[in-house]
């Protein structure tokens, strides 16, 4: 029997994103190995590296590479070098909002989980984090306030701007059935994140939200207005299971859950389209004010090459097993110095203890 091969479009960007991307190639190898398929790491430019030595974010060689892929692993753009540029050119409205528009990725998965060796390192109450939590946020990706209507117009004090929020029944069912199924294989709860008191994008959402759930009797469907869900992630988290929201709630959202977890560097993402292909990367930023340093927190990226390997190359097995052995590795104190102030180890020390524990 041939071995199976995978081809992974990787786009390292900037920041520290070229650094906790080469800690997670370190473990795909060592998995890859370990369960006997072949992945083809193919590295193209973006964000602001792309616009240094090709003029644009998104260079037509690393689109064409994405479309040739099975997935994309995906790093993170942006910095203050490329600040100045006019709003369209800045590397992440012009690479990774068109990489999502182009391939339909319209759900996007943040998984986020409180690892009770974290529990101090959660800015949360004590007693709070000690109750750990497990949420799944649920975002829809390309609809929404940030793909509607926007401009300015008028002048003087009559000078206005204007953003758009519109959403379909179409758009809505599809985000709601994803939430759904992910309930499913979790404890059967979803939360519909909305603010139907006041938006009447929202009133939509929640009427579609409500006929889909009627498709799924054994999940309990709750719903929540978007600034009481914020006070409650701070408040009891652990009362969460699938969080289901709209682009803007849902960004909001996912980075409150990333930072309860007890740092943006653990939290990873997939944004997938309807036949399963996928962009994977952290949900953290670029981080340029240590990039360079060896102290970047690989995890992110790392669990979401783990993502990547279950929900587009359907390799399960050895998706837990990565994200085994990122638990085994944090629990015994392993981690860089967001997590473990007083730790030592360097973003491919790390790489290298998950890597020994697969």
């Amino acid at each position: 029997m041939s071995q199976k091969s995978y081809q992974v479009a990787v786009l390292a960007g900037d920041g520290i994103g070229p650094e906790v991307m080469a800690a997670a190639e370190l473990v795909l190898n060592r998995v890859s190995k370990e369960f006997a398929f072949h992945l083809d790491l193919v590295p193209q430019a973006i964000g602001g590296a792309a616009i240094d030595e090709f003029g644009q974010a998104l260079p037509a060689q690393t689109l064409a590479a994405c479309e040739a892929a099975d997935a994309i692993l995906f790093g993170s753009v942006g910095g203050p070098k490329w600040a100045d540029l006019p709003p369209e050119q800045q590397p992440e409205r012009a690479s990774l909002l068109p990489l999502r528009k182009h391939f339909g990725l319209f759900c996007n998965l943040r998984p986020a989980q409180l690892l009770p060796a974290l529990s101090a390192a959660s800015p949360l109450r004590a007693d709070i984090s000690a109750q750990g939590f497990d949420i799944l946020c649920v975002r829809e990706l390309t609809g929404g306030i940030y793909f509607g209507d926007k401009g300015r117009d008028g002048s003087g004090e009559e000078e206005y701007a204007f953003d758009t929020q519109k959403y379909s029944r179409k758009e809505i069912e599809r985000i709601a059935r994803f939430a759904f199924e992910a309930a499913r294989l979790r404890s059967n709860h979803v939360t519909s994140v909305d603010k139907s008191n006041v938006l009447a994008s929202s009133v939509l959402w929640r009427e579609v939200v409500i006929e889909v759930s009627k498709e799924y009797p054994d999940v309990t469907l709750d719903h929540i207005y978007i600034d009481n869900a914020a006070m409650q992630l701070v408040k009891q988290p652990s009362q969460f299971d699938v969080l289901l929201c709209d682009n803007l709630f849902g960004d909001i959202l996912s980075d409150e859950c990333a930072m309860i977890t007890g740092s943006m560097g653990l939290l990873p993402s997939a944004s997938l389209n309807q036949s399963g292909f996928g962009l994977y990367e952290p949900a953290g930023g670029s981080a340029p004010d240590i990039a360079g340093q060896g102290i970047a927190n690989p995890i992110a990226q790392i669990l979401s090459a783990a993502l990547m390997l279950r929900y587009s190359l359907g390799e399960d097995e050895a998706a837990r097993r990565i994200e085994k052995a990122v638990a085994e590795a944090v629990a015994q104190g392993i981690g860089t110095p967001d997590i473990y102030p007083q730790a030592a180890y360097t973003t491919l020390d790390v790489a290298q203890a998950i890597v020994n524990r697969i």
